[in-house]
């Protein structure tokens, strides 16, 4: 049996102060992290309450526009996170890859509906999911801090990341696919050809929110962490000799 590697972190404390580390691309196990879940959540902020939002996103660590990591998502002008964020362009973002679904708790509870619905049950794909090992596969969040633009409209690079968005949101029958095995009603005409991304992304009031990454903070199951700051290569110099570039002093 191979062995399992460890992250290449020193796990802190979470209540205690963190000596980040210094790079110019997010950890290894962060980008696998984004490339893989399907959602996130983005929290914006008015001066009053943070408002948080389930959100489709691209994450790129690149872009012919930005040379530093970024995460595209869409919104319409007239929400309250666009709103939000005409005001305070600072937004965090919180992504994992823990399984989601909530499993039976070991006293039967008559009053809450489960999660995927009991028709999933029926599928021994669906069982295996739901009560598969969460244990083994679950291993960090990431809570990522950053600023957020509207990019242009119009504009050759609105264009551009629209198109990345629409590539990497396309699902086509694996959203049917999903839905059957949890036992959800098929709806052809929300799904079909691209899975409905198109109305998100290609709609005519949709606006296209560029998140340039600034920090991350990485937590595992067991409350540890470790933080980390993107900086270009060149402003290394601004935190010392002793900083880390990559993970690397």
């Amino acid at each position: 049996m191979a062995e399992i590697q460890q992250p290449p972190l020193n796990w802190e404390a979470s209540a205690t102060a963190t000596h980040p580390q210094v790079s110019s691309t997010l950890p290894p196990e962060v980008e696998t992290c984004l490339k893989n879940a399907r959602f996130l959540h983005l929290a914006t902020c008015d001066a009053l309450y943070p408002h948080v939002s389930l959100m489709n996103y691209t994450y790129l660590p690149s872009t012919p526009y930005e040379p530093n990591p970024v995460i595209i998502m869409t919104t319409n002008p007239s929400s309250k996170k666009t709103l939000n964020l005409m005001n305070n362009p600072r937004v965090s973002l919180l992504v994992h890859d823990w399984v989601s679904h909530r499993p039976p708790t070991r006293v039967p509870d008559p009053t809450r509906e489960s999660s995927p619905p009991p028709q999933a049950t029926r599928s021994s794909l669906a069982s295996l999911l739901l009560n598969i090992n969460t244990s083994a596969l679950s291993s960090i969040s990431a809570t990522i801090n950053g600023t957020a633009r509207i990019i242009e409209r119009g504009s050759e690079e609105e264009a551009w990341c629209k198109d990345r968005h629409l590539e990497n949101n396309t699902f086509g029958d694996q959203v049917r696919e999903e839905q059957g095995v949890f036992g959800a009603p098929q709806n052809p005409a929300s799904t079909e050809g691209d899975g409905g991304a198109s109305c998100f992304i290609e709609g005519e009031e949709v606006r296209v929110m560029l998140v340039g990454v600034k920090e991350c903070r990485i937590a595992d199951w067991k409350g540890g962490v470790k933080d980390w700051v993107i900086v270009h290569p060149e402003e290394q110099d601004q935190w010392g000799r002793g900083a880390m570039l990559n993970g690397i002093s």
